[in-house]
């Protein structure tokens, strides 16, 4: 490696330190991740030795803003869908509906778990955080059992993200390169949601108690229940679209982002303060920014054939073995460049495999409160909620991991 690519290197680490110390410098990811990364290829343009080498580092950026572009789109239109329903109070309603006024901690332990799971895969991780973390704040909690309910939270949004492209950025990722089908992945839900109950057995002990629960209802328009549906039409057609179709899942998506607009232009008064366009402002643009500048970095680091290392993991341990590791490996790292440089290291394993690594990277960043974005988030909005409060049951959530990682083997072994 020359001393040119060792400098690429090393301004791809500085950017995962940034990413890592973000606590700590206070500088926002997106930013760190988006300079590095479209500094290191201004870098290797300049130093293009002659034209032929040029081009092919432009094909070379061509390939990483064609991939970017179709994660954006995706992530786009879902997140607008979601911010819509999320301001106007209908994921809140559904959850009250569905509780009662009176229930034991153990039972809403349960609901917790089933909640975040569910809502994880249908909208984005952050957001099912969010909404969990201000539920757990509203039921007035001793501290000690608020952290035992954001440990849950944390796990099973990540859980739930992997059974759908909707609800995890690296299961989409993977599904885009083309290492796993839809229906495979819709299979990932039965042993991820194992894991959960498994964890969720493991902190019920010592929940004793009740919870009383204040229901505040927000108002209903016509027109949010018509987007409520048409939200989870958009995941049904996207899903079925594919299977039957080869319907790319971005197509179908933005299609259902644009049904959105004329239902709330023919639905809503016409002199309605609150535009649908405004819910396209209001979905969080630092984390498509964080996206760009990673995926730049490792498309940069596929140029200069500098993610081989990667690859050797693989060739010391089974790919059992090597993608459990994986899973571990990226509570300390984020989940979302390590996915990146392994889809671009040119790994081959077979579908059954891939579908092992989706659980694994999905659910590993749950171990460490650090490992994951529900993890940075909730912290943020749950007192006491530290690295070391969240270790202390890191020996909860690796048996959970474990067992679900377990799951994921013997379906593949059912479905090979």
């Amino acid at each position: 490696m020359s001393i040119f690519e060792f400098v690429l290197v090393g301004l791809a680490l500085a950017a995962l330190l940034g990413v890592v110390f973000e606590e700590v410098t206070h500088v926002n990811k997106a930013k760190v991740t988006l300079f590095f990364g479209t500094l290191a290829w201004i870098l290797l343009f300049i130093a293009s030795a002659d034209e032929s080498e040029t081009t092919l580092i432009a094909e070379g950026l061509a390939e990483s803003i064609t991939e970017i572009a179709g994660l954006w789109l995706f992530l786009v239109a879902a997140m607008t869908f979601v911010a819509y329903l999320n301001k106007k109070g209908m994921i809140e309603n559904v959850i009250y509906l569905v509780l009662p006024r009176q229930i034991t901690e153990r039972q809403l332990l349960l609901f917790t778990g089933l909640f975040c799971f569910i809502f994880s895969s249908l909208a984005d991780n952050i957001t099912a955080t969010l909404v969990s973390a201000t539920l757990i704040l509203s039921l007035n909690l001793e501290p000690r059992k608020q952290i035992r309910f954001i440990t849950l939270v944390i796990f099973a949004v990540n859980s739930g993200g992997v059974a759908l492209i909707t609800g995890d950025v690296t299961t989409l990722m993977i599904f885009l390169a083309g290492k796993v089908e839809i229906l495979t992945l819709l299979s990932l839900s039965l042993p991820a949601f194992a894991g959960v109950l498994a964890l969720i057995l493991l902190l019920s002990r010592g929940m004793t108690g009740s919870v009383s629960l204040n229901h505040v209802l927000s108002p209903v328009r016509r027109v949010d229940v018509v987007i409520s549906v048409l939200f989870l039409l958009t995941i049904i057609a996207t899903i079925a679209g594919n299977v039957v179709f080869s319907i790319p899942p971005v197509l179908m998506f933005l299609f259902g982002l644009s049904m959105m607009f004329l239902v709330s232009r023919f639905m809503s008064d016409d002199n309605d303060l609150d535009p649908i366009l405004e819910y396209v402002r209001a979905i969080e643009f630092e984390t498509l920014l964080f996206f760009l500048g990673i995926l730049l970095l490792v498309g940069m680091l596929k140029e200069i054939q500098a993610l081989s290392s990667l690859v050797t993991v693989y060739d010391v341990l089974p790919p059992l073995a090597a993608n459990y590791m994986m899973g571990i490996f990226s509570a300390f790292i984020d989940n979302v460049p390590l996915t990146a440089a392994l889809l671009k290291a040119g790994i081959i394993m077979a579908p059954e495999q891939w579908m092992a690594l989706t659980y694994a990277v999905g659910v590993g960043g749950s171990l460490l409160v650090i490992g994951s974005a529900a993890g940075i988030v909730a912290m943020s909005r749950i007192p006491g909620l530290t690295f070391v409060s969240y270790l202390r049951y890191f020996a909860f959530l690796l048996t959970a991991y474990t067992l679900g990682y377990a799951g994921v083997f013997l379906l593949g072994l059912a479905i090979n």
